[in-house]
């Protein structure tokens, strides 16, 4: 199996275990269906960028401003991903040095908040992202952290909550932005919020960047002092993570990532994102984002009209988050079939969910990836009665064998795009 997998020539002449690992795990993403949220598909380009020779290069500090020699290629690289970026959302200031996602958001805690100050998240078990304040996170012990719920009945954020808890525990930081929400995020609502109260407006928007970029889901700016995401999910970059702020905090943000917390970023992720942004700097990563939303509402719709309890009720972006209490099973239970199957996602809680995180009643899934592959609503159509059928059929190894071979018969009619740019060929 490994031999065919030309990319891993050099690999193979070392290391045989790691290779056939590598063409394993090739193979398992191109015969699959994709729906976890937070996945994607990078570009070749992107993939040769992440794979080149920027990574022998170290280089603390930044721009103009390293620790070594021989930075004249790093800095030209480091300073076009920079300026892409801005362009790309709008930003003031750009750090693209952050290695990942909760890297970038204990920078943002270190540069505007101390150690004991009280900051303000979305609960973990209601959307919210573990940095965000939970408990079991850094974010809840060198803080003091304040957590605001969904409604109940709706399952949309709370806001008569958070005006309440902002103004009894006045924060320092307030963060906006969620792991497993299916909404649109108010920005401007949390920044009058904040403003209220005094405190910063720190939006993470690591889900649902690439959906900000391609115009289908509302800005964070001008209303957040400071912006933090991850590269890949629906932005379709390579794992690495950037921070985007107000200049006023421009300062704090940069010694924050280095020299505070972080040593010489890595260049060869820097380049990818570069490529990446540039990618979504065209009309069809535009069109690709009015895709990705558009496919959600249909699979979702679909769902529903399948008697599936969907939290909120449908989804407004990407993300679509699964009770399956709805068809007396568990998330754990469900996502496992499904796998079986060759559709891949994952358990995920819901809000106000009885079961325990590690057994929780739903399952999260997304269509970003999907959408990459060229997937379309007729597509969505058939998965949802694919899910369908999984969920009346789990424990019948006949009916999920049996729709592993469509989802092969599916995956092998729409192959993994090697670029997603036209370039007139």
């Amino acid at each position: 199996m490994a031999a065919e997998y030309d990319n891993l020539r050099y690999i193979k002449l070392q290391d045989a275990e790691i290779t056939e690992l590598i063409a394993d795990e090739e193979k398992r993403q191109r015969e699959s269906i994709r729906l976890i949220a937070s996945e994607n598909y990078v570009s070749k380009a992107v993939m040769d960028a992440t794979g080149s020779v920027l990574t022998n290069k170290y280089s603390e500090g930044y721009a103009g401003k390293r620790y070594y020699l021989g930075q004249r290629n790093v800095d030209a690289i480091e300073t076009i991903a920079i300026e892409r970026a801005k362009q790309l959302f709008g930003a003031e200031h750009v750090n693209v040095q952050p290695y990942s996602g909760s890297p970038a958001n204990l920078e943002v805690y270190y540069a505007l908040a101390n150690p004991g100050d009280t900051i303000m998240g979305m609960s973990l078990p209601h959307g919210g992202h573990l940095t965000h304040g939970w408990k079991v996170s850094f974010s809840a012990n060198y803080y003091n952290a304040v957590q605001y719920p969904v409604c109940e009945k709706t399952h949309l954020i709370d806001f008569d909550k958070v005006v309440e808890l902002a103004r009894e525990y006045k924060p320092k930081l307030i963060w906006c932005g969620a792991s497993a929400y299916p909404r649109e995020i108010d920005f401007s609502r949390f920044a009058e919020i904040a403003n209220e109260v005094g405190a910063k407006l720190v939006a993470d928007i690591a889900h649902i960047a690439g959906l900000v970029a391609a115009g289908v889901h509302k800005s964070p700016f001008p209303f957040s002092d400071a912006v933090t995401t991850t590269t890949h999910k629906s932005l379709r970059g390579p794992r690495g993570a950037m921070i985007m702020c107000k200049e006023e905090v421009a300062k704090k943000i940069d010694k924050a990532v280095f020299p505070a917390l972080q040593g010489g970023p890595h260049n060869h992720t820097t380049a990818a994102m570069a490529v990446a942004f540039k990618e979504a700097l065209t009309p069809d990563f535009k069109e690709y984002g009015k895709r990705v939303v558009e496919n959600a509402k249909v699979l979702a719709e679909e769902l529903l009209a399948k008697g599936f309890g969907l939290v909120t009720g449908g989804t407004d972006n990407h993300l679509i988050l699964i009770d399956m209490t709805s068809k007396n099973t568990s998330g754990k239970i469900m996502a496992t079939a499904m796998e079986t199957a060759g559709i891949v996602c994952n358990a995920n809680s819901v809000p106000f969910d009885k079961r325990k995180p590690f057994d929780p009643s739903g399952i999260r899934i997304g269509t970003c990836a999907t959408t990459t592959r060229g997937l379309g609503v007729n597509d969505m159509k058939k998965l949802a009665g694919w899910i369908d059928k999984i969920s009346e059929s789990i424990d019948d190894e006949n009916v999920l064998k049996s729709i592993r071979k469509e989802v092969l018969e599916m995956c092998a009619a729409n192959p993994i795009p090697d670029s997603f740019v036209n370039h007139g060929e």
